[in-house]
């Protein structure tokens, strides 16, 4: 396909964030003298995941979960944290963390040349600013979207709606989003009526949400994208 103007997700599609989030997370943890063991890790992710899902529908500020999410978590094993410092705190250790998926700096500086991109994310502003430029990704943008500077997330039309209004030459025919998250990226290029690309490592099957297109890794869209 033609597209002219691409947009893409960053965590888990240009960075690594599971690798940072598991750096921050063993970090945090020993600085609060919590052994960091794979079960206390996979229990706050999956409890995490259940947080953005919340936010993602609009049942949960993102405030209200950054503040809480540590000091709920923390309460299972019978400690009391305050949220906000501890959130501080994990920040500053995710902060540091931008490794990148494999072949993105590549890919990204490539596609640029012939292609118009944007970021379209819903992480934490600081961080993920942080994050882009250390990586290097950062110069390879014509402008970062970030749901915390915006007021709304993805999926919703009003996240793609302010991204529209500040790209008066997009074509939306010839706009395409690409991401790792089927119910934030992939639900939110369907509601803004825009052709979508799944990065599916893993190769898992969606009954539900079907993308456009789907990729395995980021070379793959040499394949999709018709002047390359």
């Amino acid at each position: 396909m033609n597209y002219d103007t691409l947009l893409f997700d960053i965590d888990d599609t240009l960075l690594d964030f599971k690798a940072a989030e598991e750096a921050a997370l063993s970090s945090l943890f020993e600085e609060l003298a919590v052994a960091p063991s794979l079960e206390v890790k996979q229990n706050y992710k999956q409890m995490n995941q259940g947080f953005w899902r919340d936010h993602e529908s609009g049942l949960l500020s993102r405030q209200d979960l950054l503040n809480n999410r540590f000091r709920i978590f923390f309460e299972q094993y019978g400690r009391k944290v305050d949220g906000p410092k501890t959130e501080a705190r994990y920040r500053h250790y995710l902060n540091q963390g931008y490794q990148l998926m494999n072949n993105s700096l590549e890919v990204v500086e490539k596609l640029s040349q012939k292609k118009e991109l944007y970021v379209v994310t819903n992480g934490v502003s600081e961080t993920q600013h942080q994050r882009l430029a250390k990586s290097g990704l950062a110069p390879f943008f014509k402008k970062v979207f970030i749901s915390e500077e915006m007021g709304v997330n993805k999926p919703m039309k009003e996240f793609f709606d302010i991204v529209f209004s500040e790209v008066p030459t997009i074509d939306k025919t010839k706009t395409v989003i690409i991401g790792d998250s089927l119910t934030s990226d992939i639900k939110g290029g369907q509601v803004a009526g825009i052709d979508t690309i799944w990065m599916n490592p893993k190769r898992i099957v969606s009954t539900d949400i079907k993308p456009t297109f789907e990729i395995k890794q980021l070379t793959d869209l040499y394949q999709i994208l018709e002047d390359f």
